[in-house]
């Protein structure tokens, strides 16, 4: 199986747990934060909602430069309309990885304030980041969710509240 295969297949399994997770956020509770110094749940939600479209943009440019392009997030405040961003930008970010070839994978992407480098990398470790800084801030919106009380759907097996469940039926 090529690389690209394999990285949609994951691309595929990590949408549907970020859906599950996405979709539970209640209206609510957009404004809620856990700390002063921590993203609220709106800004939390979004930015895992932006981010399939970091995997159009590791297929489709050189890098990106913070300085040339600020990044101006989206804010809204409603589970619909946050799933309707992570769908669009999934569905973006799917197309293009579908368009791109292995070849193309160990080409540099580079991501830069001005002159100074954050990081160098190949755009396969680019996708490959992509996919974790989505993992790592699913995990924290999981984490505000159960600060809220709300029960969280499992990632790669069945989480503590599925599994309460399934022990009262058993």
């Amino acid at each position: 199986m090529s690389i690209i295969k394999l990285l949609l297949k994951e691309v595929e399994q990590e949408a549907q747990i970020t859906r599950n997770m996405l979709s539970i956020v209640p209206n609510d509770k957009y404004d809620w934060q856990p700390h002063p110094k921590s993203m609220s749940i709106q800004k939390l939600s979004n930015h895992i909602a932006e981010l399939p479209g970091w995997l159009t943009m590791a297929v489709t440019t050189d890098g990106l430069d913070f300085a040339a392009n600020p990044y101006e997030p989206t804010f809204h405040n409603n589970t619909a309309d946050v799933l309707e961003v992570f769908e669009n930008q999934l569905a973006d970010g799917r197309a293009n990885l579908e368009s791109m070839t292995e070849d193309e994978l160990s080409k540099p992407w580079t991501l830069r304030n001005g002159d100074y480098i954050l990081s160098a990398m190949t755009k396969y470790e680019t996708l490959r980041m992509t996919l974790a800084q989505t993992i790592h801030h699913r995990a924290q919106l999981g984490v505000y969710l159960r600060l809220l009380n709300i029960a969280i759907p499992g990632s790669y097996g069945p989480s503590a509240d599925e599994l309460e469940k399934m022990a009262q039926f058993a």
